[in-house]
């Protein structure tokens, strides 16, 4: 594949930094961060005293990316929740078996219609696989994480310990390339209800809740925070692994009643994201390891 050269991306980070938004490297052609990992981190310069991620070395700053992007054709990441951003992606169906099978395009509409809301008018970027970034500002105060599912299949949204691949760079299928250059809106209301962590909270302890009728217990929602907070801290290498076993350990709520699926789901999806595992990587071992749980647990055992 012909790589963007290196004046195109390093003028396409500079103008994401002049609308204020942070940047990092992401490796030519691909949608992996091109930053050192933590197991390489040589403890100099920005990571002086600990080890610093992409979110924490997302810069805006014009002089540090003229050095980073002046010789070797880096994609161009935003982090979204430095940015003030929330990003709805929406993707298509990962395979063509089916022309029936609607894209997330198409589920977001269906979201609209159903909010009696239209479908926003904002900076929309087509990406490499053909879906679309819709760009959101963040509501002041807010600090919103990924979500992956909660508004509807094949709807993710980037915010806080997310990132979105930038308009002129390129991946395998092709370009990311802005299809509407409208003013980025400020995320709608009625989507910050849906994605707002009180209503997550709300699912988990509200037997009334219309999106759940599950009590999650005071033990289960602790298993929750534990193997989600081992999923964003583990070290680089052990990343997957501690996906699956916080996903076998979790399913067993699942099966006894105590946890939606759908929280465990978006809870471990959203800590892979933060560790910095692909999205379908994620997808794929947190499936496996849930349906691994929940086979095994079918009957509660005694205490």
């Amino acid at each position: 594949m012909t790589h963007q050269p290196p004046s195109a991306l390093l003028s396409a980070a500079l103008d994401a930094a002049a609308r204020g938004w942070a940047v990092f490297p992401l490796r030519p052609g691909t949608k992996r961060p091109a930053l050192h990992g933590e197991e390489s981190c040589p403890g100099i310069g920005d990571c002086a005293g600990f080890h610093r991620k992409w979110e924490d070395r997302a810069t805006a700053d014009p002089n540090r990316i003229r050095r980073a992007w002046g010789d070797v054709p880096f994609n161009v990441g935003i982090a979204t929740g430095p940015s003030g951003l929330v990003v709805v992606d929406l993707d298509m169906p990962k395979t063509k078996g089916s022309a029936d099978t609607p894209s997330g395009v198409t589920t977001f509409a269906a979201l609209c219609e159903r909010a009696g809301q239209a479908v926003p008018t904002t900076l929309t970027v087509r990406t490499a696989s053909g879906g679309q970034h819709l760009y959101f500002t963040a509501p002041e105060g807010a600090r919103l994480g990924n979500s992956a599912g909660r508004l509807g299949k094949r709807i993710d949204t980037r915010a806080w310990g997310g990132y979105v691949v930038a308009p002129g760079s390129t991946a395998s299928g092709g370009p990311y390339v802005v299809t509407d250059p409208a003013p980025v809106a400020p995320l709608p209301g009625w989507l910050y209800a849906l994605l707002s962590p009180r209503q997550a909270a709300r699912a988990l302890i509200d037997p009334a809740s219309a999106r759940t009728a599950h009590r999650a217990s005071r033990y289960a929602s602790t298993a929750l925070r534990a193997e989600t907070a081992a999923v964003q801290h583990a070290a680089e290498g052990e990343r997957n692994a501690t996906l699956l076993r916080a996903a076998r350990a979790l399913g067993r709520f699942i099966a006894w009643g105590d946890l939606p699926r759908v929280v465990v789901e978006e809870a471990l999806q959203e800590a892979g994201a933060w560790a910095g595992l692909p999205d379908a990587e994620c997808r794929t071992t947190i499936r496996s390891g849930l349906n691994w749980s929940i086979a095994r647990n079918q009957q509660r055992r005694a205490a």
